[in-house]
């Protein structure tokens, strides 16, 4: 059964995307909320806090709460924040316990025996892309079957292979300033890059209608090194733009796995699937030694990434891939997630 702030959530933010409540209006308090609909105030500021997280309402100090999403994100919004320190000191410390891991490792030596010296199929092991598909449904609220996912090692890999899926007839646009690999592999390959500017939002308005680019690479979660967070208006700009050029997102996941709402954040591929090209890593969850990565394919490209790209073998060791497995099939990697989110809640107060 759904837990009754996740209910709440999802009602008021159905309310705010038909126009019950619109930009820049005021929001019931939360009072008024838990009176209407019975439900403590506890239950109700832990909806709010989500909505507020997700970009949906601005909280504002002494006048409560107000409507920030826009159906068309075209809005005025300041410039990006100061770029923040490069290497902060972490207050959080978000990788595995060491203990975990070799638990993981141990039981990997013990159940799969020989399978660790197999040859790994073109896509990674099908067990690990059942696991990973079991956990994006549940945790991330994203229906894909195990045949979407393509596993690699680290985040460049994947990047080229979705030069090699897409290929270079059409220009990349990414953000400005952005993680410089992206455009060092998009360049390297011969892709044409675009770079966006950007605000307190995510990429203006103004240069995504002005660009000619067909692909766009997005980290709108936490995009580096400005740390911007898209909210659900720029999120949903983004989809719009992808659908009216009939090109593709390339959702860069880096980080939104670490939030610190109780609730992992709402993913681009969840609002399109048809659209989106979702990446992810295990570097700052588990280990930044464990080089795996994955990539999730809109269905429509899985015949072409077999044309293009599914010759290549898969770059990840089986025992490292067989890790995984048994972190996500035990429940211990979506514990530990749990974890660090509520250190990260106690931290923020």
């Amino acid at each position: 059964m759904e837990a009754a702030y996740l209910k709440l959530y999802r009602d008021l933010k159905n309310q705010i995307l038909s126009g019950v409540y619109s930009y820049g209006e005021r929001f019931p308090s939360k009072r008024a909320t838990a009176h209407e609909s019975g439900l403590s105030l506890i239950t109700v500021q832990h909806a709010y806090e989500i909505l507020c997280d997700e970009g949906w309402l601005n909280a504002r100090e002494r006048s409560g709460f107000f409507v920030a999403y826009h159906e068309s994100g075209n809005i005025a919004l300041p410039s990006i924040p100061d770029i923040p320190d490069p290497s902060p000191k972490e207050e959080i410390r978000s990788i595995l316990p060491f203990g975990t891991y070799s638990r993981a490792m141990r039981s990997v030596l013990t159940v799969w025996g020989e399978k660790i010296m197999e040859k790994s199929p073109n896509k990674g092991c099908i067990e690990l892309r059942e696991a990973l598909a079991a956990y994006l449904v549940s945790q991330r609220g994203m229906p894909v079957s195990p045949s979407q996912i393509i596993i690699g090692s680290g985040a460049e890999y994947l990047y080229s292979m979705i030069v090699r899926i897409l290929g270079t007839d059409f220009p990349y646009a990414l953000e400005s300033p952005s993680y410089e690999a992206i455009r060092l592999v998009y360049d390297s390959l011969g892709a044409a890059c675009r770079m966006l500017s950007m605000n307190a939002d995510g990429i203006s308005s103004d240069a995504l209608s002005a660009t000619d680019a067909s692909i766009l690479h997005v980290t709108p979660f936490h995009s580096w090194p400005t740390g911007v967070t898209a909210g659900a208006s720029k999120r949903r700009e983004y989809i719009s733009w992808a659908d009216q050029r009939n090109g593709y997102l390339v959702e860069d996941d880096f980080d939104s796995e670490l939030s610190a709402s109780s609730k992992a954040e709402e993913t681009l591929y969840s609002l399109s699937p048809e659209r989106v090209i979702h990446i992810n890593t295990f570097t700052r969850t588990v280990s930044p030694a464990l080089r795996v990565g994955y990539m999730v394919l809109p269905p429509s490209l899985l015949p072409v990434y077999q044309e293009k790209a599914g010759f290549f073998s898969c770059s990840v060791p089986v025992t490292e891939q067989l890790l995984l497995t048994e972190l996500l099939r035990s429940g211990e990697f979506v514990r530990h997630l749990r974890r660090v989110r509520r250190k990260m809640r106690a931290v923020k107060g």
